[in-house]
């Protein structure tokens, strides 16, 4: 019986620790190079660097994803929101290549900060790092460089919107 309580006990340890999320992003996710829309290439540390002090969400997303697009709008209406806050939005793409992700955010009418992951969604590093398995995706990084909202696929999702409340 004790044996089977320890076992039990070691079983939870284990899930906990691997359903764990961080508050920081790894070093590997923070070198990950990322193409801007004039073609420069830069770093996610420097993408958060610039944005430094300010509330950072961050969406990543693809011009072909249908879920992507529909939730655009809430995006938009968020953006609208917190125009007048510390709130920056960062536009991380997964778009097949380059040509399709800037079409996308002209078509789309997405202003903000845009990005393209440049090693796609399976060879990058910091996609690896967040564990990315659908997009969209949305984070929200504090002004002090901590991951307050790590994964959420839908912008009227309660505990996102508390945290850009709180920034308000």
């Amino acid at each position: 019986m004790k044996k089977l309580l320890i076992l039990a006990l070691l079983a939870v340890g284990v899930t906990l620790g691997a359903n764990a999320q961080t508050n920081k992003f790894s070093d590997a996710a923070l070198k990950d190079v990322f193409a801007t829309l004039d073609g420069t290439d830069v770093t996610f540390e420097s993408v958060l660097n610039k944005h430094a002090g300010k509330t950072i969400f961050i969406d990543l997303w693809a011009s072909w994803c249908k879920d992507c697009r529909e939730g655009l709008p809430g995006v938009k209406k968020l953006q609208k929101k917190y125009a007048e806050d510390d709130v920056v939005f960062v536009f991380l793409s997964l778009d097949k290549n380059k040509d399709a992700w800037k079409k996308g955010v002209e078509k789309l009418a997405i202003t903000g900060d845009h990005y393209f992951i440049n090693k796609g969604w399976k060879g990058s590093p910091f996609c690896q790092d967040i564990k990315l398995d659908w997009i969209p995706r949305y984070m929200i990084v504090n002004p002090k460089g901590e991951i307050e909202v790590y994964k959420s696929i839908k912008t009227d999702d309660k505990t996102l919107l508390k945290t850009l409340k709180v920034t308000k």
